[in-house]
């Protein structure tokens, strides 16, 4: 009985205490937001547009609309539109504690798919996809999608659901979101590829099983949450009591804070060094280990590249003996290159490498002191002691690196 006298309404969150009654506003809201937030001409951006709908008809989901991957840039947007939209989806979809819905079309390869190729690199066991085939009444006649709905043709841990969206003449022709179901319905009861499973196709089934598995996903994470959330509270309150009795204007705490800030430091330091710290980058080569690269890899690369004439050493090397001599003869059946040829002929061949070794240590000192800004990073709370931490470590690095080519 209440729901009958339930209005619908939705409010967004930009425009607070304002609610809106009629849901053709509410689509003109979205487009003035969007068009004040990325421009009139097809712009982008990673802010999001909130918006909450209060209706008995729905069920409680919390639901991201993402953008398409863009390949070709239009209008106001940027050479790399590809790459900052693939930046967008990768920082939603990669959140463990979120489903993530795979939307492709039912009249383009699914092997191509974008949404399927990238829910796939955050998600390798199709833990968290839910596959959704769009567009199956715009398939070519004589084709279907009943291998992909039944989860033959590329396999998903949970499956797909196909939904029959309104057009844009549905759209144009304020066709109601009731009027489109009941369309949809008729679509999979009719039609002999899908007619028996049409119980599980449509935009009401898909629903229902998003909360369904929204619900089972919180109940699976929820643990390692909750000790997440404990262990935090553990290191705040920890924290909270040994500052308890902190007095700021206490030169002491304040020359004890500076120690203690200046030794996690080079504690820092010495851990992105070694190997050992807390916090392993898995996108790409840093600190200690960009260093052993440098002397294991391309330093030897650096060395292969290095010319080589065997014909003109051969002919340093008779001169060399010849000079030594002087005016005596030289003997044809001498065994061994006299040391101080040998000497002068090695040299020479020493010097080439300088250029490998000084070029070594250039990238072994750019890789110290970016290590250096990341572990500044902590101390970005206290600018000016981010600021001269970097600079003298940077100096001190900078003042080893000349005397290091000064022995080169």
């Amino acid at each position: 009985l209440l729901l009958i006298f339930f209005t619908e309404y939705a409010e967004f969150l930009h425009c607070k205490g304002r609610k809106f009654t009629d849901f053709d506003e509410v689509r003109q809201e979205i487009e003035v937001e969007t068009d004040r937030i990325t421009g009139v001409n097809k712009g982008i951006s990673s802010i999001p547009i909130n918006l909450r709908i209060y209706s008995p008809h729905v069920l409680s989901l919390t639901l991201i609309d993402l953008p398409g991957i863009t390949k070709v840039p239009v209008g106001d947007q940027p050479p790399d539109i590809e790459q900052q939209i693939r930046d967008m989806i990768m920082q939603f979809i990669s959140r463990e504690n979120c489903l993530i819905l795979a939307v492709t079309p039912a009249n383009t390869d699914l092997a191509n798919s974008d949404a399927l190729k990238l829910a796939k690199e955050v998600d390798p066991q199709g833990l968290r996809t839910i596959g959704v085939i769009t567009k199956l009444d715009l398939m070519d006649e004589g084709t279907d999608a009943r291998e992909i709905l039944e989860n033959k043709l590329l396999p998903l841990r949970r499956g797909y659901i196909g939904v029959v969206n309104r057009s844009q003449k549905d759209i144009d022709g304020k066709k109601d979101i009731k009027a489109a179901l009941l369309a949809e319905r008729k679509f999979f009861l009719s039609h002999p590829a899908y007619r028996h499973m049409a119980d599980r196709m449509g935009t009401p089934y898909l629903q229902k099983v998003l909360n369904q598995q929204l619900t089972n996903h919180i109940r699976d994470t929820l643990p390692a949450f909750r000790s997440k959330l404990q262990s935090q509270l553990l290191s705040i309150e920890h924290e909270v009591e040994v500052y308890k009795n902190f007095r700021p204007e206490d030169p002491t705490r304040k020359t004890k804070a500076l120690l203690q800030m200046v030794q996690q430091f080079s504690v820092d330091f010495e851990k992105r060094i070694e190997g050992s710290g807390d916090q392993v980058d898995t996108l790409e080569l840093s600190g200690g280990a960009k260093i052993n690269r440098i002397f294991h890899e391309r330093f030897p690369f650096e060395l292969v590249k290095m010319e080589f004439n065997e014909k003109e050493l051969r002919r340093e090397i008779s001169y060399a003996i010849k000079n030594i001599h002087g005016i005596r003869q030289v003997l044809p059946t001498g065994l061994f290159t006299p040391d101080m040829a040998f000497e002068a002929i090695v040299k020479k061949q020493i010097v080439k490498l300088k250029g490998p070794c000084l070029k070594s240590v250039d990238l072994v000192m750019q890789e110290l002191i970016n290590t250096v800004k990341k572990c500044t990073k902590k101390l970005a709370t206290y600018p000016r002691l981010c600021e001269e931490t970097e600079r003298i470590v940077a100096s001190y690095i900078r003042e080893r690196e000349e005397k290091t080519k000064d022995q080169v």
